[in-house]
């Protein structure tokens, strides 16, 4: 077994709980919520309790005042099991509010769960954790992120990097596969997509079909890093499209997709047109999708090699940079643009290729999007090679573990 890795959000974890007198962190399964909880140094003196324990469980249903009203500060884990709790923490918190209180987590976005998002209104702050990422995994946490001090310096700093593997993208960022601790990722993923179906979505959700929601979600691992076009999905599925909506919004929930909105000056109109579909990790994606011998020429490795550079902006982005949105690109299907990072009034386009090297057509659309936006303050070619290189005030091309470390 793998020592204890501190993970990046542990510091504004830790910074919120002198703050808030709730902080929840949520994120897919597996993804070492409950290792943070139990080894981070800061928070082993914190009362602990699990609700993935039966005994616990019932325990806390039959008596929750007993456990909400100690003194000593408290962390619940898989806390999005019994909800009726947080009806319980909100009156504690709200007839004496100390920073620290309470920690929550689980395997659940705590925000897309009504009752508990309402319950916590103005009482906590969400943080959320992704699989480990390029910078967790090589033990380069210390320094500044590339992208952070390109946004200070408007340079990047000499970095020396290998290209990144196929093999990187493929075992994803689940702990237990990128650290070596499993000797067959296949076996890991099969055993980890049997609990999501059989204790998550059933804790969720009346789900009658299961086996309709696991089609459903290999059919989404298909359309990784596409734009969501819900009827197709919902007539190859076999399913009605308020069911394909209803499990959409059910694996939205338990953390395994998120949805990337377009980029639109106009705010509203975002939210009606379709978004693009990325899991949370690209080991998972590669398992589902029934892809084997990965490598340039298949035809998902594209979407793969997205999806990867999605979930280390995503990491890098909410610990450094919390609030910054990212979207994509996309006009009329003749330009367009992997990802659009909104940081307050600026934004930076980034377009990622997985070759190890680049062509004058892979700059079209970050062209397109630097004479459409006076806001762009750098458009950014990704590809998988070893040099830097300005081609202009504002188009950069770099290496992608330059970026993303």
């Amino acid at each position: 077994m793998t020592g204890y890795k501190p993970r990046e959000i542990a510091k504004i974890l830790v910074e919120s709980l002198k703050n808030m007198p709730v902080v929840v962190l949520s994120g897919m399964r597996q993804t070492g919520k409950s290792t943070i909880l139990l080894n981070q140094p800061e928070l082993k003196n914190r009362q602990y309790f699990s609700f993935d324990d039966f005994n616990v469980l019932e325990a806390a249903r039959m008596n929750p005042e007993e456990i909400v009203s100690s003194t000593q500060p408290i962390t619940i884990d898989e806390a999005q099991k019994f909800p009726e709790i947080l009806s319980y923490i909100k009156k504690v918190v709200d007839k004496k509010r100390r920073p620290g209180q309470f920690l929550l987590s689980g395997s659940s976005n705590f925000l897309l769960l009504k009752n508990i998002a309402e319950s916590l209104a103005g009482r906590a702050i969400y943080l959320t954790l992704y699989p480990f990422s390029y910078r967790e995994r090589f033990g380069i946490t210390k320094r500044i992120p590339v992208l952070i001090y390109f946004l200070k310096n408007n340079k990047f700093p000499k970095v020396e990097v290998k290209p990144i593997k196929w093999g990187n993208i493929i075992k994803g960022g689940m702990p237990s596969v990128c650290l070596g601790e499993v000797g067959n990722p296949d076996i890991w993923f099969r055993g980890y997509e049997q609990t999501y179906l059989e204790r998550d979505i059933r804790s969720l959700s009346q789900v009658g079909d299961l086996v309709s929601f696991r089609n459903l979600l290999k059919l989404v691992a298909l359309r990784n890093a596409q734009i969501l076009k819900q009827s197709e999905l919902a007539r190859d599925a076999k399913l009605n499209v308020m069911t394909t909506a209803r499990y959409l919004a059910l694996m939205e929930t338990s953390c395994i997709i998120h949805r990337m909105l377009p980029y639109l000056r106009n705010r509203s109109s975002r939210l009606i047109k379709s978004p693009k579909i990325y899991l949370s990790d690209s080991g998972l994606a590669y398992y589902l999708a029934g892809i084997r011998n990965l490598g340039p020429n298949e035809t998902l490795s594209g979407a793969l090699w997205e999806n990867y550079v999605a979930q280390n902006l995503e990491s890098i982005l909410s610990v450094h940079l919390p609030g910054t949105e990212i979207a994509y690109w996309n006009i009329q299907g003749r330009y367009e643009v992997d990802f659009i990072l909104e940081i307050g009034n600026e934004t930076i386009a980034i377009e990622t290729k997985s070759g190890t090297r680049w062509q004058e057509k892979d700059l079209v659309g970050l062209k397109a999007y630097l004479n459409s936006s006076k806001n762009c303050r750098a458009a950014i070619l990704l590809y998988n090679g070893k040099e830097i290189l300005k081609l202009g005030d504002k188009m950069w091309v770099v290496p992608v573990p330059v970026l993303l470390s």
